[in-house]
């Protein structure tokens, strides 16, 4: 099988670890086989694809989607990145814990994010361009974000003082989220991942 599931974290949240085949000329590997993740559990319907190219020290997130919920499948396929990621499930047991974890275009790691998580990341090479295949197309007008840094949370982000853009400056906390009666819509459920 070319994809194993390294470990699990939060009640859904997944990493996984694709073969990689190296040679003198490079590497290659499968990021998606439909077959295969059905067999781990995971979903096979994508309809969206992103990328992000980002500079060293430039923050993205937390980023996420109500409506409807976005599950995502993240790699890094260039450079490093520091991904940090959060349970925003009310009725979940992992509700408000993170996962943080540095992750390379080298390492043939991918991590599973379920919907109803936020997810940011934090480029530490040069430059980190970053894939993430979405259950769900965007919809901006059902988006939402919570303060990289908030207090609440503690993710242990590589920089204090990172580049970020206006809208993820001026992001609520997670205090301040729930509060909003979007912030409900967000269902846990047990035999997800």
């Amino acid at each position: 099988m070319a994809f194993s599931i390294e470990s699990r974290h939060l009640n859904g949240l997944l990493v996984l670890r694709a073969d990689m085949h190296n040679d003198d000329r490079g590497h290659f590997m499968e990021v998606f086989r439909a077959d295969q993740f059905s067999s781990l559990g995971l979903p096979v319907s994508f309809l969206q694809d992103n990328q992000s190219r980002s500079k060293k020290g430039v923050l993205r997130g937390l980023h996420f989607q109500w409506d409807p919920p976005q599950g995502k499948l993240v790699r890094v396929c260039l450079g490093s990145a520091f991904l940090g990621i959060v349970d925003l499930r009310k009725n979940s047991p992992s509700f408000g814990q993170w996962f943080a974890r540095e992750i390379s275009a080298d390492s043939g790691v991918m991590v599973w994010v379920p919907p109803g998580f936020a997810n940011g990341f934090c480029a530490v090479s040069d430059l980190a361009d970053i894939q993430y295949k979405c259950t769900s197309v965007y919809n901006p007008a059902a988006e939402g974000n919570i303060r990289w840094d908030d207090p609440q949370i503690g993710i242990p982000w590589p920089v204090r003082k990172p580049v970020l853009s206006p809208k993820d400056a001026q992001a609520p906390s997670l205090h301040d989220w729930l509060r909003r009666p979007e912030s409900d819509l967000f269902a846990y459920e047990p035999s997800a991942g």
